[in-house]
């Protein structure tokens, strides 16, 4: 049986014996989906419908896997705020210090932390093929930060997790601090969520942009705090202006087509701009600022999945049946 639908769209909210059945359909399009694990979604901040289809609760800490890249984007934008960093075009080489490698190609000194936060620094990737080789080297920034250039920094997304890792190392080096301690103070404490500790490099520098941990009420809130222009219960967060400057295109995904921003893919259906972050097997966040709503979705994080497969599908049940019955019932409640 289907979980408590607590409302759509609009006041008043929906009875929980609402006979919308292209909500039911919806609900079982996601149940249907063999990964799927649990659903949110939102709208203006309050949750109108929430189900635990399998596995943990909706406050339960889970693996987001890649959806952290969306996280850490967060991070940076708060690092923006408080100071520790004056700029997005600030050379990466320059917060660096000791953790920056004796032997580097030239290129190197042209890599930004914009070329981070959008995959396109130009060194070889670390993701795919790449990524084993990497995750069992005894310096996983050494490594990364030494792959051959295969384009110049800001020309195309490689999709690579070891930028992220760089990034969070500069910000650790940065600040002194760890990027555990960081995302406590600057994102944690602010939104009032739970964030474990995770994955660490040989190094102790904890995983930049993969295997976090966050319950979906706490992805809600993080779409929430980008939904409201970087401002939680009336406090800022994120630096002025930057979730616009995150959801300005500025590379292109070459596997899904879809633009990238700070953190965030972008993406056009139903006439609306749907804004995602992505993990493997599932892990979704999306908000849809039009119709000031925010969707978490968390899935199975295990080996094996379809990668591309799973997330389209999520993608269709999200543009082709949970917006057009949202809408339905909007319509409906306005007789």
């Amino acid at each position: 049986m289907h979980g408590l639908i607590l409302g759509l769209l609009i006041t008043p909210p929906l009875a929980a014996d609402s006979n919308n059945a292209r909500v039911t359909d919806v609900l079982s399009a996601y149940n249907d989906h063999p990964r799927v694990h649990s659903l949110i979604v939102a709208r203006d901040g309050e949750i109108i419908l929430e189900e635990v289809f399998r596995g943990p609760d909706t406050t339960t800490p889970v693996n987001i896997k890649s959806l952290a890249k969306t996280f850490m984007g967060a991070l940076t934008g708060a690092a923006l705020h408080q100071g520790l960093i004056d700029s997005m075009d600030t050379p990466v080489v320059s917060l660096l210090g000791e953790r920056l490698p004796d032997e580097s190609e030239p290129q190197l000194q042209e890599v930004t932390l914009a070329h981070l936060l959008t995959m396109s620094s130009g060194l070889q990737r670390t993701s795919g093929g790449g990524y084993g080789a990497w995750v069992n080297s005894a310096n996983w920034v050494e490594h990364a930060l030494t792959r051959p250039f295969v384009e110049a920094p800001g020309e195309a997304m490689q999709y690579s997790t070891g930028d992220f890792h760089i990034l969070g190392a500069a910000l650790t080096q940065a600040s002194g601090q760890t990027l555990l301690a960081l995302s406590r103070e600057w994102i944690g404490g602010p939104l009032n969520i739970r964030i474990p500790a995770w994955d660490r490099d040989p190094q102790g520098i904890y995983f930049g942009g993969n295997n976090m941990r966050l319950s979906p009420r706490a992805l809600l809130q993080l779409g929430e705090l980008y939904r409201n222009d970087g401002v939680s219960n009336g406090e800022r967060v994120l630096a002025e202006g930057w979730v616009e400057t995150s959801w300005t295109p500025r590379v292109r995904s070459p596997w899904s087509g879809d633009d990238y921003g700070f953190g965030w893919f972008i993406r056009q259906a139903q006439g609306l701009d749907i804004y995602y972050g992505r993990g493997y097997g599932g892990q979704m966040l999306y908000v849809i600022p039009e119709l000031a709503l925010t969707v978490v979705i968390t899935a199975d994080p295990t080996p094996p999945s379809d990668r591309g497969g799973d997330v389209d599908r999520l993608h269709h049940i999200l543009e082709q049946q949970l917006i057009p019955a949202l809408r339905e019932e909007a319509q409906n409640q306005l007789g």
